[in-house]
Order: structure tokens, then C-alpha cells, then sequence
């Protein structure tokens, strides 16, 4: 058999596999288009004819164009065209898929798998054609057109786009449901949920033909719209609970202190915002989301970024990120190196993706000098701790050092045995041969379920830290460009910074959609919880800071308010005279009871037959006397400042109860200012009281009322005084051992009296003699009874003394002398100054009540609205409502449960966006690449 007919054969077997292929693809492409047009289209009723149309067009094309019988016919004239025929069939059928891949490209995301799929029709076609070409080279072909039928599925994909955009806007305008209702972007997001769950580690690789700009690409913008939701939900759940039960996943960066891990995030940010040192600076966890902005307007918008901790507001100035991180880092003592205590940034720009970054302290092999034995230890715990699931790990190595020597490899294998959740990012690529920089990329030797990454992102030595980081960007695409064969020849490697940006979006969306459905049921287990405690609890009542503010001081006004009630005039009026009558007891004990005339004064009062004007003037002046003590002895102050001090309790008792015992900051300066009011008022109070009372200091007029009123409360006020001493000598009999030993005290205390009195009258009469001697009691005389008990006993007779004075001058006060009125003041002192006490109390109640009372009634609650009330803001309010535990708990129940409802909405709404399908197996994949 000759060689020219085996080669015809083989064409004919060649060009009748690729044919029926292709015939078996388009049938597949039509049910799968027919599928597609019934469950996505939003009108399918409207659409039938001209699907039906169309399909009958295909059919017939794709019948005329793969029929049987045309096949041998088609391979014997292959036979008799020339070459160029080939080359020429060949460029058009390109052409035809360059310009279906274009449309491809402007089509609508929710058809991006379908036109995927006739892409690969398109490509497996064009390689059987080329196939096809290779084999008969050597022989004259005719002259090849693109297949009919593939013409006729082009078009019905363009017709199917124009439908899409035509009829959208008339069928919004006649029943008011179009593709508005589900937003581009949110359409866009299902296809980035689709394609991002099923994808494998090529997908992310950017070829040397991709655009710089990651966020131009359709699919890019819905992955990025999805990832920015999630990146929200996260937050959210940080703020509810820091356990791993409501956590979605981060992408956490480990790596030794000289692996390039800074230079790798500075490459993803586009700006150098890490603190940089000679020593270990990075001692605190850096939680970094970084936040994309699209353009608005057609402007972009400004990179600035954020401490949501701190309160700084927007920062623009990267230097200035960079000097603050490196001040809350470097503020860890060195004692400790590092601190568990994460930084919360935030960076917003045009240019970043939507990811959440952890940034840990390098792993170090040998502490220095200054730093503590265990911090390799501390650092491999911190480590681990944010390595745990469900965060993906993406651990830096430099391309300079074995693969087995990384710490940041053998901690991932610690947590992560079968490297499901590991990237790899292999820094210094240029630093080895590409050839050896190949080889560590295709992870062969440690291989890695999400693969690795190479990047060169290391500023040049020339130019060092001034080199920006898009220079060092395209720096490292241009090393990658120039050793293409080595790092874009096959499909499995990735490299380039862009790359990174992708696969981190790519993995991290799609662990955050697989973790969905858990943490889905977590935050509702939750949620169901929170609404039970809340119920049960506090019965659903919702209250906010700003509600307990407003109650607790309406409930300070209202109980100030019933405080007053203790300061009416009586009330002030009865403190005032219970102080004066004190001071007359003093008086009178000072005049009167220690004088040794007092029987003589009494016998004279008893005798009625002697008239007052009879009394001889000694007793008159002694009553000037007491009257003066009593009137000049700065009254209006002392009432004031009693009142005063009532306040002053007052308000320390309402700032020592509940709720102010919450709130010690609070309470002081409800007192501060109060106290301030009355060391305004004191001052003009008891000045004018002074001024009031000044009558009283020269002349008192009594009448017959106010003479018998006097008698009758000094009579009380003796009785109750009597009453006091008896109560004090049974203290003491008790105390000293009974009535008998109390009266052998008081005995032996009278004889020390005599004896002491004796002593000093000799003492005296030495002393005048010219000589002096000085007498010592016995041992017997000291020791004949305890100190205590001697001094027990002289108080016993002070107060015996006083009760029998007492006793006889109650019995003056009920005695007919002192019944017969004010005539008879100066034998009956103590009704007379009881009368003058009362004037006293009644003038200084009356002014202290209008010049400091009202003032202060009316002042202090003023105060309190100006001083605590208005004046917080919001913040301080909530601080306020929060020091109160048992409202703090009821806040949190009710703040964490509208969260977690907040969070099931967001979840929800999500649920709406994300189609359930199933991860591909990692296998070679089908004609339609194992979509459908």
C-alpha cells in the first residue's frame, strides 16, 4: 500500500473525528443553550419563537454541514487544493474566533459559562482543522470556508445578546420587572461564585496578553463585589464574637523576618505603609482589610486609610501609616517583644483588591541580646493561634532558600497536614536560575492544594527604599517577561504580583463561600439563643444609652425634689431651734448651775412673796449675760452653715445610692458643683441672717404667748435632759459593776476631792508664806481602784450633780412664780432665753429659706441639665449607660442580637446570589470544561 494512500486515509479518519466531534459538540451546545434560555431568560414564553427559529436554522445548516455523505467527497478533493488553500481556510476560522471571542468579552455575565463553552467548540475545532492542515502539508487542498453551522451559532449567540439588550429596556417599560431588579454586579457575583468555587490554581494565573488593570475584567468586578460583602459580614461577626464559632475565613501572612513579607504586601497595597527596621518592629498582629473604591463620576477617588481603634480619621499620607504603625509596635516593651494585642487598618484606594490580611511578627531562629529567651516560642504560639481554621494561610519563602528550611512551610504543615489552605509565595525569583525557580514553583517537592506563587517585589539595591512600588512591579513582570519560556510556558505556574492579587481574591472567596453554609447556621443557632435571652430576660423591651441618660437624671430631679421636703420652714425652723437650744443649756450651765448661789436663786424664785423688781441686781446682770451669749455669738452663721451641711448631706447621699454608685465620675461632679452653688450662697446667707437678727442682741419683747410657749419647751427640754443623765448613769452602774460599787466610786472620788482640795489650799497658804512642797498620793491611795473606774465615777457624779440641778429647776418651771408670764424673767432665766431661742430659729428660717434654700432648689437642678446632661456627647453617653453592669448586659443582649439579625439579612441576601454547585474534581476536564 503506498504511502500517499495511507496519508490520504489518515487525513480522511482525521478530518471525519474532528467533523463528528464537532457535530456531537453543537448538539450539546444546543440543549445547553435551550436549557440556559428557559431558566435564565426573564420572559422564556417571548423568547421561544425565536430560539425555535434559530434552532431550526441551526439544525439545518448543522445537517448540511456535517452530512455523511459529503465526507468522502470533501477528502478527494482535498487531495487536488494547494497548500495555500489550507493556510488561507486556517486564518479565516482564527478570524471567526477572534471576533466570537471579542463578542464574547461584551456579553452579559449571566451567559459568561456559555460562551465559555463555545469558545472551547471554537478552539477544538480549530486545533482538529489544524490538525487537519499539519497532516496534509504536503498536498493541494481546495479552498476551506468556516463551517455553516459554526456561523449559525455565532450568530445565534449575537442575536441572543442583542435580545438580551433590546428587549430588557421594553420589557421594564411594560410590566415594570427588568434586569434592574437584579443588578449587573449582583449577576456578575453569581458567575465569580460559579467560577471561583470551581476553579483550580491556573485560573488565576495573568498571561504576558492580560491587562495590568485586575478590576477591568467583568468577572473580576463580580468576584470583588461578592468578596467586599463577605469582607462586611466578617467585620460584622468580630464585632459579636472573637470565638471561632462566627469567624469567616483570612488570608494570615507567616513567614521568617528576611523572607520578603512586607515587600509582598506592599506589593498588593501599591505603597509602602509597613514599619521598617534593623530590629524585630512588627510585634503586634496587623489586621488589614484592604477596602476597593471604584471610580465615581469618572474620577478616582483618593487611597487614604484608617485606625478604626484610634480615632485618627482618614490618613492619606502613607508615611504617616507607616510612622503610626511603627509607633503602636514599637511601644511593646522590649521585656515582652511581642504582644497579643491586634492593630485594626483599614486602606481604601482604587488600586487594592477586597481581601483581609493578618500580618504576624517573623518567625526567628535566635533571640538577640535584648530580647527574651522564650520569644521564638511566643512567636510560634501567636502564630498558630491565627493559623487555625477556617483562615487561609499564605506562607512567604525566598527563592534563595530550601523549601525544607522554611518556618513558614513547617508551621502550615503543623495545622494544615494536606496543604488545602496554603498558598505558597515564593519572593526573590530572581535570586536562582529560572530554570530552578520553575522547578520550586511547580511544587513537585512540597506540593500545595492552592500552589505557588512566584513575585518580585524587592526594591533594587541601586535605588533602594526610594524606588516606588510600581517600578518594582514592572520590574518583576519584566523578569518574568524575559524568561517566558521558563515561567509561561506551562499553564500551572503563577507568577507575578498581579497573579498574587488574583489567586488571594480567587481563594479567598471562594473559602469564605464554602464556609457560608456553616457559619450560616452558626449565626442562626446564635441568633435563636439571643432572642430567647432577650425575651426571657428583659421581655423584649429595647431600651439605648441615650434613654437611660434621660431616666436617671429625671429620676435624680424627682428624688432631689422629694428631698426638699426636709428643708420647708418648719422643718429648718425645728433644726435651727434644737441648735439654739444647746447653746442655752450651755449657757445656763456656765451662769447659772455652776454658780454656788444657785440655791439662794432658787429659794428666791420659790418665795412668792418677794417681788422681781426686789431681786437684787446681780441677777439681773447674770441674765444681760446669757441673753448677750445667746444673741452675740454669730447666730445667722452658725444657721447657715447647719443648713448648708443638711445640703451637703443631702446630696452626698444621693450621689452614694443607686444607680451613682455605677457612675463614681458622675457622682463627683454632681457634687463638685453642687457644693460650689452653696460656697456661692453661704457667704450673702448669713449676712443678711446676721442683719435680721441684730435686733435681738439689744432688745427682746416677750408677751404672754410667747412667755408660756418658752416655759413649756423648756420644760420639755429639762425632761429630756434629765432623761439623758439618768440613762448615762445606768451605763455607768452597769459598766462599773452595779449601784453599790458605783456609790463606794463616787465616795472615794469626793474624798480624793477633799483631800485635793485641802492639798491645794496648803499649797496655796505655803505659797504665800514663801515655801513650796509638793504632795504625792500613797501607793494605797493609787492603787486602791482602777483609773477607769475612778474616772467613770467622777463622770457618775457630774452627771448626779446636774440631774439634782435639773431637778430643782424643773420644779422652779412649774412653780406658780414662773407661770405668772414675762414679768418674771429674771427669777425663771430658762423659759426667758427658751423664748429668745425660738425668735432666733424663726428669723434665720425665714432668710436662710429665701436667700440660700430657695436659690439652691432652683439652681441645682439647672445645673444638672447643663453641666451632666446637655453636655455629654454621644460617645460619653454610651461610657455612661455602660458603667452600669445590669444595663450594660441588657445593651449587649440587645446589641448582639441586631447584629446577628443584621448579619442573617446580609447572609440571606447572599444566599440569593450564590448558586449551590459543586467543586470540579481536580481532573482533566470535558469539552465544556466540565461545567455542565
Amino acid at each position: 500500500m503506498s504511502s500517499a494512500f495511507l496519508r490520504s486515509l489518515s487525513a480522511q479518519k482525521t478530518v471525519t473525528y474532528g467533523l463528528n466531534a464537532s457535530r456531537r459538540q453543537a448538539e450539546s451546545m444546543r440543549s445547553t443553550h435551550r436549557h440556559f434560555t428557559t431558566i435564565l431568560s426573564p420572559h422564556p414564553a417571548r423568547l421561544r419563537p425565536r430560539y425555535a427559529s434559530s434552532a431550526a436554522a441551526f439544525r439545518h445548516s448543522g445537517a448540511r454541514g456535517l452530512s455523511y455523505s459529503s465526507i468522502p467527497k470533501f477528502v478527494l478533493k482535498a487531495f487536488r487544493v494547494p497548500i495555500a488553500g489550507a493556510t488561507v481556510g486556517a486564518g479565516g476560522f482564527t478570524y471567526a474566533n477572534y471576533k466570537f471571542e471579542e463578542f464574547r468579552k461584551k456579553s452579559e455575565g449571566w451567559i459568561t459559562s456559555v460562551k465559555d463553552t463555545a469558545t472551547d467548540v471554537f478552539d477544538t475545532a480549530s486545533d482538529g482543522l489544524k490538525a487537519v492542515s499539519g497532516r496534509v502539508s504536503e498536498v493541494k487542498l481546495p479552498k476551506f470556508e468556516t463551517p455553516q453551522f459554526i456561523k449559525d451559532l455565532k450568530d445565534l449567540f449575537a442575536a441572543k445578546g442583542d435580545e438580551g439588550e433590546g428587549e430588557g429596556g421594553s420589557d421594564h417599560k411594560q410590566d415594570g420587572s427588568s434586569k434592574s431588579e437584579r443588578p449587573d454586579g449582583e449577576n456578575a457575583a453569581i458567575a465569580a461564585l460559579v467560577a471561583a468555587t470551581m476553579s483550580s490554581p491556573s485560573d488565576s494565573k495573568v498571561t504576558i496578553e492580560d491587562t495590568d488593570n485586575f478590576a477591568s475584567d467583568s468577572r473580576q468586578n463580580g468576584l470583588m463585589h461578592l468578596t467586599k460583602k463577605l469582607i462586611e459580614i466578617r467585620s460584622m461577626l468580630l464585632s459579636i464574637d472573637q470565638s471561632d464559632a462566627l469567624k469567616l475565613p483570612s488570608i494570615v501572612v507567616i513567614g521568617s523576618q528576611s523572607s520578603g513579607k512586607s515587600s509582598v504586601l506592599e506589593a498588593i497595597v501599591g505603597h509602602e505603609f509597613l514599619p521598617k527596621g534593623n530590629n524585630m518592629v512588627t510585634r503586634r498582629p496587623i489586621e488589614l482589610t484592604l477596602i476597593h473604591t471604584p471610580a465615581t463620576n469618572g474620577s478616582p477617588p483618593a487611597e487614604y486609610g484608617e485606625f478604626p481603634g484610634l480615632g485618627l480619621g482618614k490618613i492619606a499620607d502613607f508615611s504617616h501609616i507607616q510612622q503610626t504603625l511603627t509607633d503602636l509596635n514599637m511601644a511593646v516593651p522590649t521585656t515582652d517583644a511581642v504582644s497579643n494585642d491586634p492593630i485594626d487598618l483599614r486602606i481604601y484606594s482604587p488600586n487594592v483588591p477586597d481581601l483581609t490580611l493578618i500580618d504576624l511578627p517573623g518567625y526567628v531562629q535566635i533571640s538577640s541580646l535584648d530580647q527574651p529567651e522564650s520569644l521564638k516560642e511566643k512567636i510560634a504560639v501567636l502564630c498558630e493561634k491565627y493559623i487555625r481554621e477556617p483562615n487561609i494561610i499564605l506562607a512567604v519563602c525566598a527563592a534563595d532558600v530550601d523549601l525544607a528550611n522554611s518556618p513558614a512551610l513547617r508551621a502550615s504543615r503543623k495545622v494544615d497536614p494536606l496543604g488545602l489552605r496554603t498558598i505558597g509565595v515564593v519572593t526573590k525569583m530572581d535570586l536562582v536560575a529560572p530554570d530552578q525557580g520553575a522547578t520550586i514553583l511547580s511544587g513537585n517537592r512540597y506540593p500545595l492544594h492552592l500552589g505557588y506563587v512566584g513575585v518580585v517585589c524587592k526594591p533594587s539595591g541601586k535605588q533602594g527604599r526610594r524606588e516606588t512600588t510600581d517600578a518594582v512591579a514592572r520590574r518583576g513582570d519584566d523578569y518574568f517577561r524575559v524568561h517566558k519560556e521558563q515561567f509561561y510556558s506551562s499553564a500551572s505556574l503563577m507568577v507575578g504580583t498581579d497573579t498574587l492579587r488574583k489567586r488571594l481574591m480567587d481563594v479567598l472567596e471562594s473559602s469564605m463561600a464554602s464556609s457560608l453554609h456553616g457559619i450560616t447556621n452558626a449565626v442562626q443557632l446564635e441568633l435563636e439563643e439571643a432572642q430567647y435571652q432577650f425575651k426571657v430576660q428583659y421581655n423584649d423591651r429595647r431600651i439605648s444609652p441615650e434613654s437611660y441618660v434621660a431616666e436617671t437624671f429625671d429620676a435624680l430631679k424627682a428624688r432631689f425634689k422629694d428631698f426638699t421636703t426636709q428643708f420647708r420652714k418648719p422643718a429648718v425652723r425645728e433644726k435651727l431651734k434644737a441648735m439654739l437650744d444647746e447653746r442655752v443649756m450651755d449657757v445656763l450651765e456656765q451662769l447659772y448651775w455652776s454658780d454656788k448661789r444657785v440655791g439662794e436663786f432658787t429659794a428666791i424664785g420659790a418665795d412668792t412673796k418677794i417681788r422681781p423688781e426686789e431681786v437684787e441686781p446681780y441677777w439681773r446682770y447674770k441674765l444681760e449675760a446669757a441673753s448677750s451669749l445667746l444673741t452675740k455669738s454669730g447666730v445667722g452663721r452658725d444657721a447657715t452653715l447647719l443648713v448648708a451641711d443638711g445640703l451637703r448631706a443631702l446630696i452626698d447621699s444621693i450621689a452614694s445610692g443607686e444607680p451613682f454608685t455605677y457612675h463614681p465620675g458622675t457622682a463627683e461632679r454632681l457634687v463638685q458643683f453642687a457644693h460650689m452653688i452653696l460656697r456661692d450662697r453661704i457667704p450673702l446667707t448669713a449676712d443678711q441672717v446676721e442683719n435680721c437678727i441684730k435686733p435681738y442682741k439689744y432688745e427682746i419683747e416677750v408677751d404672754e404667748r410667747e412667755w408660756e410657749s418658752g416655759r413649756k419647751e423648756a420644760v420639755g427640754l429639762f425632761e429630756r435632759e434629765m432623761v439623758m443623765c439618768e440613762d448615762k448613769l445606768k451605763e455607768l452602774r452597769k459598766r462599773v459593776g452595779g449601784s453599790r460599787r458605783l456609790s463606794n466610786l463616787m465616795g472615794y472620788v469626793r474624798e480624793l476631792q477633799e483631800k485635793e482640795l485641802e492639798k491645794k489650799k496648803k499649797r496655796l497658804s505655803l505659797i504665800a508664806a514663801g515655801e513650796e512642797e509638793d504632795v504625792v498620793p500613797t501607793e494605797e491611795e493609787s492603787y486602791k481602784y482602777p483609773p477607769g473606774q475612778i474616772l467613770d465615777a467622777r463622770h457618775a457624779a457630774l452627771y448626779t450633780d446636774r440631774l439634782s440641778i435639773l431637778k430643782l429647776r424643773l420644779a422652779a418651771l412649774k412653780s406658780k412664780r414662773c407661770r405668772g408670764g414675762p414679768d418674771n424673767d429674771l427669777l425663771c432665766p430658762e423659759a426667758f432665753l427658751s423664748v429668745v431661742a425660738d425668735k432666733l430659729a424663726y428669723t434665720s428660717a425665714m432668710f436662710i429659706n429665701i436667700e440660700l434654700l430657695d436659690q439652691f432648689f432652683y439652681q441645682f437642678p439647672r445645673e444638672i441639665d447643663s453641666r451632666l446632661l446637655y453636655n455629654l456627647d454621644r460617645s460619653e453617653i454610651i461610657e455612661f449607660a455602660r458603667e452600669n453592669p445590669v444595663v450594660r448586659r441588657h445593651l449587649d443582649l440587645q446589641e448582639r442580637k441586631d447584629k446577628l439579625e443584621e448579619v442573617m439579612k446580609q447572609l440571606n441576601s447572599l444566599s440569593t446570589l450564590r448558586t449551590d454547585v459543586q467543586p470540579t474534581p481536580r481532573r482533566a476536564r470535558g469539552l465544556f470544561g466540565g461545567m455542565f
